[in-house]
């Protein structure tokens, strides 16, 4: 794969893919565009060398049917809320000395990009507007790229999904990796290929099913998995330790054990929560530090406690390679967060440690930190980051590494 800071791409139909998929609050508006301004790189990259880009990204995930049945959708104060017109707008107050289009259906209105010049930008509407997007559909992919002479793909954190504009569109294109994605696989290597030891990771959640397979990879590869929230009770019911009322997957508690199994053939340490902040309602008023064997059974573990802090820290402190996707506890409510942000300043006071921090709750729950400019990197994507550790690439690189030129 090469990248675009690598070839000469100038006075060209760029096919940029990237990533706009922003949280948005209840009122529509977007809460966080972190994941806009980590794309103005890219683009400004090649505006600056005459091309015309034309961005293809997506937001949320519509509901099935045509397009048109997409465009209507929800309205919100008369605007469709997955629309893409609100990203757009807010992308332009990081270019705003660049011209733009919006293009509502490339489908029906690519005639509009007839009035694209060299230094402008259009952005096309939610590429997930139309099933083939999913589908990842041949012929979709091929009216796709006859908008570009070359296409770009700087969505990392949607290129472990096999879609229309993240895999089937190479074929028909010469293709390169962005700004982004060349960070992005450039800091995740360090994670993968010969990292340093002692190498730590810090995983929250809920479910095993979801991380099963990166878990099982992690246990090969890690010395310490420091496991959290509601992941961290099912491991801790598997070995018959109270946990309360709190949220566990019974149904997960035989892959809990294999994974203990596994971890331990391997030399692998999994750590679980020795106290918690405990409370009878994630969104209750009041908390109470508990050791487990003093739980209730009207009690959830809603956070970890001091002690386990404690232990967390003391580990951290040692690592060389640290990777944590996932809060520690319930951080929507103040009163349990205190370990997700212990845990986060754990990992800042280790400069010697190659930090990787990804998954969007765990981003919400570190943002607006000070120094987080001391982690060395935080990935835009979730479960991208952690598909690329498990495999060490990912559909949409392969696809890349096919068709570049």
């Amino acid at each position: 794969m090469k990248f675009i800071d690598q070839v000469s791409i100038e006075n060209k139909k760029v096919l940029l893919r990237v990533d706009f998929n922003v949280p948005l609050n209840s009122s529509g508006s977007i809460s966080d565009d972190s994941r806009i301004r980590e794309t103005v790189k890219t683009i400004k990259y090649l505006l600056d060398k005459k091309n015309k880009v034309i961005i293809v990204s997506h937001l949320g995930r519509p509901r099935g049917g045509t397009f048109s049945e997409n465009v209507k959708g929800e309205n919100v104060k008369g605007e469709n809320e997955l629309s893409l017109e609100k990203a757009t707008r807010q992308l332009h107050k990081y270019l705003s000395s660049y011209n733009y289009h919006f293009i509502r259906d490339f489908l029906s209105d690519s005639h509009l990009l007839l009035k694209q010049k060299n230094g402008e930008f259009s952005v096309l509407e939610n590429i997930r507007f139309y099933p083939e997007e999913s589908e990842n559909d041949a012929e979709f992919a091929k009216r796709l790229a006859s908008l570009g002479d070359v296409y770009v793909n700087d969505a990392f954190a949607v290129s472990h999904r096999r879609a229309a504009s993240i895999v089937a569109v190479t074929k028909y294109l010469p293709s390169y990796g962005g700004l982004l994605m060349k960070r992005e696989v450039t800091m995740l290597k360090k994670a993968t290929d010969n990292p340093k030891k002692p190498y730590v990771a810090i995983i929250g959640g809920k479910k095993i099913s979801t991380k099963i397979k990166f878990l099982s990879k992690l246990t090969k590869i890690v010395d310490d998995i420091l496991l959290s929230g509601g992941l961290a009770n099912t491991f801790l019911a598997a070995r018959s330790i109270n946990i309360g009322k709190s949220l566990y997957r019974k149904e997960e508690l035989s892959e809990a054990n294999y994974l203990t199994s596994l971890a331990r053939r391997h030399g692998t340490r999994i750590h679980l929560p020795e106290d918690a902040i405990a409370g009878s309602d994630p969104n209750g008023t009041k908390s109470e530090v508990k050791l487990l064997d003093n739980l209730k059974k009207s009690d959830m573990i809603l956070d970890i406690g001091p002690k386990t802090q404690a232990v967390y820290e003391t580990i951290i402190s040692r690592a060389k390679t640290i990777v944590w996707n996932g809060p520690l506890g319930y951080f929507e409510n103040p009163l349990f967060r205190r370990g997700t942000d212990f845990i986060y300043y754990a990992i800042e006071q280790n400069p010697k440690a190659v930090s990787i921090i990804g998954g969007g709750d765990t981003i919400a729950a570190i943002s607006g930190h000070e120094n987080l400019d001391q982690i060395d990197h935080i990935s835009t994507g979730g479960g991208a980051m952690l598909a690329f550790i498990e495999h060490g690439t990912l559909v949409g690189i392969d696809a890349l590494e096919k068709h570049t030129e």
